[in-house]
Order: C-alpha cells, then structure tokens, then sequence
C-alpha cells in the first residue's frame, strides 16, 4: 500500500484581503483550496498558514459585511498587519463591492502596495483586480476581472492591460483572475505550482469542481453564452449539439430538428445568438477539442474525429480560425501532466486526510 508524502517545512503565510462587504465565496473559496491541501498530501503541518482580514468601512458601517449578509469576522487591522514583519508568500486581493468601490481609499491603497511589495506573489479575485490596480503595481501588466467590470476597470486604469476573456492571468509574480468561482481555478493553480498538478487535481476532486480549468479557458463557453437565448427553443438544440458534436451537424438537420426551413431558421438563429448556426458548431468543436487535448493522451487524428471535424486538417484550421495556434501547440502548451497515483484516488479516504 502506498503511504502520504510527509511534509515538513514551515507553511507558505497566505493573507486574504478584502474590502467590507467582500464577496464570501472570494474569501472562503482560495482559504478552502489552502487548506485542503495540506489535508490531502498528509502533512505534518498545514501547506498553507491561511489569515483573512475583511477591511471595514472608512465611515464603520458594515463592518465585517460581505455581499450576501452572512457576518464575517474581521480580523486583525490594516495597521496590525503592516506591523507584523514576518513574510507573506501569497497576498489574495478578493472582491465585492467593497473592492470595487473602495479601490482609491488612500489608507487602503497604501496598506495593499506596502503588503504587496513583501510578499512573494499578488493574486486578486474578482473585483479584487480594482484594488490590485489602484496601488499601480498592475500598471503595464496583463489583467482580468469579472466579465461585467472588465471595461471599468480598463476605464479607471488605462495603464493596465485588461483581457476580459481568460478566467485567470499570470504576468510574473502578478496573478488576476475573472468572477468568484474562477478564484479557485487561479488558487489550484498556485497550489500546482507549489506542489505539483497531482494535488491540485486532487483538490479540485475532493471539492467536486467540475474541471479545473487553465487560465487561458474562457469565463463563457460558447454553450453556456448560448443559454442566454430567449425563445424558440433555441437553448435546448444548442445543450443537443453540445452533446452531438461528432455527428454531421448542417443548418438542414438542425432547421429540420426544430422544424424549420433551412433560410427560417439561420436567420432566427443569426437573430438570437448572434452568430451563424455554422460558426456555433465550430466554436463548440473547438472548445470541445480544447478540453480533450488538455485533458488527454488520444491522437490529434483522434480528436478531430470525436469533435466532429473529420479530418486533423479540418481541426487544425478551425484552431487557427479561432484561437491563433495550431492543435499541436495548443496541446504541448496547456496539457497537464500525469498526477500521481495518491492523487487520483488509489488511497482509502482514511489515508488522505490527516
């Protein structure tokens, strides 16, 4: 029977902070991904020595508030925290109103760059980008936020490059990522860099994550961007092709499945979607290639069969046509490795957890 790694050395210090009122899930999400990991790999101490300071209000109101009203405790205060000169190896910059709102607070901008300067990496979650960029520390840096303030914040801050498609960001030691939940994506990808893609797979197992997603993966799937159409039933036939992509998928069959003329039906869709039923699938295969080719050993050949394009060539100039890189490229760049047989479940759960 195999045994848990032992890890010995001090805990990485993480320090979350956050605006009153914070998003909750910005604040327990990144601490939950910290502390399972030191649960999962057996350590005699924690991984991760994990503090969250909510930052109240200039004007005392909503002291410990966080968006959705559950109370949190608020920790030590800005000042304690400048204080303490011990390191800080990760500075987690969540979001919320708070965040967005109160970026440009003097004392708040002052005490996150002084922060920021000592510690070994900057991550922000969310809204949390506004903070980050307020201490102009962003400033000619690669950045996203959450989808809906992407343009404010590219507004407010000229100086910071802000991407609004990709779910995380790294530039150098400088990590942003989009809305709420892709804060545990960017968190599970700080944890494999420090201790590998075996245990940061095995987090996202053991916190049920659906799929532990790669920065560069969108915040929207096509399908799910589709989800927004409004009548004709166009939302159940996009979840159909989803599920149908390795059939031959032309406007005749999908018009005939919802039981209208080929020309009826591409100008309904145009209408609703925004995109041609054509350029639907091709995303859709593109984005369903994507996942196969991050997740998988199969043949490129292989691929393309599944997803429905046919032929490697078929696939390889939907690749160009949408992302800019061969299928080839992609893969050599985003494929993970192999986790480690603990990882992947070979251990009774007795033996994961300290």
């Amino acid at each position: 029977m195999n045994t848990p790694l032992t890890i010995t050395q001090p805990p990485k210090r993480a320090l979350i902070i956050a605006p009153a009122p914070a998003q909750l899930l910005d604040l327990a999400g990144p601490a939950e991904v910290f502390g399972q990991a030191g649960r999962l790999k057996a350590a005699a101490v924690p991984l991760y020595d994990v503090e969250v300071a909510v930052v109240p209000a200039s004007n005392g109101s909503g002291a410990a508030a966080t968006t959705c009203g559950v109370g949190v405790a608020a920790g030590r205060s800005l000042a304690e925290l400048l204080a303490d000169s011990r390191p800080i190896d990760t500075l987690v910059l969540a979001g919320g109103e708070g965040a967005r709102n109160r970026a440009e607070e003097p004392e708040l901008r002052a005490a996150v760059r002084a922060l920021a300067c000592r510690s070994r990496r900057v991550a922000s979650v969310c809204t949390g980008a506004f903070v980050f960029a307020a201490t102009g520390l962003l400033d000619g840096r690669r950045a996203v936020t959450h989808w809906r303030w992407c343009d404010q914040l590219a507004r407010l801050y000229p100086a910071v490059r802000v991407e609004a498609e990709p779910i995380y960001i790294r530039d150098g030691d400088f990590w942003t990522s989009a809305g709420v939940t892709a804060g545990m994506d960017l968190m599970l990808a700080l944890v494999e860099e420090d201790h590998g893609h075996g245990l940061a797979l095995a987090i996202a197992r053991e916190l049920v994550m659906f799929l532990r997603r790669p920065g560069g993966q969108g915040q929207f799937s096509t399908a799910l961007a589709a989800q927004t159409a409004m009548g004709s039933g166009l939302h159940d036939l996009v979840a159909w092709i989803a599920d149908n992509l390795n059939r031959p998928l032309t406007v005749e069959m999908l018009a005939d499945r919802m039981r209208f003329s080929p020309r009826q039906f591409a100008r309904v869709f145009v209408r609703e979607l925004g995109v041609s039923p054509g350029l639907m699938v091709d995303r859709m295969r593109v984005e369903a290639a994507r996942r196969r080719l991050e997740e998988a050993e199969a043949g490129l050949a292989a691929v393309a069969a599944d997803c429905g394009f046919g032929t490697e060539e078929t696939m390889r100039r939907a690749f160009l046509r949408h992302l800019g890189t061969p299928p080839g490229a992609y893969r050599d760049r985003f494929r993970r490795q192999p986790a480690a047989p603990w990882a992947l479940g070979q251990f009774h759960s007795e033996e994961f957890h300290t």
